[in-house]
């Protein structure tokens, strides 16, 4: 067995969170602005044990500020945020968060192994450094200098550090950037074996094709608030839209498309039109009405990465519109 597996199945601290589905941590009311920007917005939020939770949002949301403000880099400037009980700083400096951030560089003109024995030397709960390199899939360029990495593997030295030790807690910032499409699935195949063990993964990412497949829950930010949170499913539902596809001949009028009714969305390229409609029965009806005839016609319900659209244009939307939006579901 492993010392990793050990740590775990020893239930010494060394990896579980405790009691599955347990808060392991909490923000409430919290807020930080710089300057005249409001960054994070009284926002409230609470990570369970043993989960994957997604955090997106659009540029500005207050996402990279947000994991700032949980890994204590940042205080807040209103507002309380528990981690494990404690303060973020207490928490990280018993050894029970890791993360992966976009932001700092790595050490350079040293080798992977000697990076990496570095942060298992400095973890007060860590684990072989061999075992570390096998888990990050770095084994085979323990010996290779830093500066020498390609954009992939710098991202798994990354994930080397953020797992140097026996943490309950892994925050990652954008983890996949760089990877190739092996790369993403050997890494969140990793990921996985981590929440298997009882511990949690907080990541932020743009890819929300890998939210939709890898979390449990997904978070979404606007303006530094809290705007959605639920599965990827509920997330889907909640936009309360259908897709519909189809194609047109000759020239296309995207100005009487954008006029049918329960049009929430339109999308046209060359002869393909993408509609997304609160009521496509009615949207349809319409098309037909007006005397065009689509062809290759597919309806079909909103991915995440349409809802979240939806979601973050109708938090955009004036008061108003938004009635008006919430009264067309």
């Amino acid at each position: 067995m492993s010392a990793i597996s050990a740590a775990v199945t020893a239930g010494n601290g060394g990896g579980g969170n405790g009691e599955r589905g347990a808060p392991v941590v909490s923000f409430r009311g919290v807020s930080k602005s710089f300057g005249a920007v409001r960054a994070v917005s009284g926002l409230d939020l609470e990570l369970r044990a043993g989960e994957t939770v997604a955090l997106l949002g659009p540029n500005g949301a207050g996402k990279s500020t947000t994991l700032d403000l949980l890994l204590g880099l940042r205080n807040p400037d209103g507002g309380r945020i528990d981690v494990f009980g404690t303060t973020p700083a207490k928490a990280i400096a018993a050894g029970r968060v890791g993360a992966m951030l976009q932001s700092g560089g790595l050490m350079e003109e040293v080798t992977v192994r000697e990076l990496v024995s570095l942060a298992c030397d400095l973890h007060p709960r860590a684990y072989p450094v061999d075992e570390v390199l096998a888990g990050a899939g770095i084994a085979d360029i323990g010996d290779r200098k830093v500066n020498k990495l390609s954009g992939g593997q710098e991202q798994r030295v990354r994930f080397a550090l953020a797992t140097a030790g026996a943490g309950d807690l892994i925050v990652l910032d954008e983890p996949t950037v760089g990877m190739d499409v092996s790369a993403r699935q050997a890494f969140w195949a990793t990921m996985r074996a981590q929440v298997d063990q009882g511990r949690t993964v907080l990541f932020a990412t743009h890819y929300l094709e890998e939210a939709d497949a890898i979390a449990d829950r997904v978070l979404v930010l606007h303006r530094g608030s809290l705007i959605a949170d639920g599965t990827a499913a509920e997330i889907k539902a909640r936009a309360g839209a259908r897709r519909i596809t189809f194609d047109l001949e000759g020239t296309v009028d995207e100005a009487a498309l954008r006029a049918l009714p329960h049009v929430a969305g339109l999308d046209v390229t060359g002869p393909t039109v993408r509609i997304r409609s609160h009521d496509a029965d009615a949207t349809m009806h319409a098309v037909y009405a007006a005397g065009l005839y689509p062809r290759n016609l597919e309806v079909s319900g909103l991915g995440l990465e349409q809802a979240f659209l939806a979601i973050t244009e109708a938090a955009n939307a004036p008061a108003g519109e938004a009635a008006e939006e919430a009264g067309n579901r």
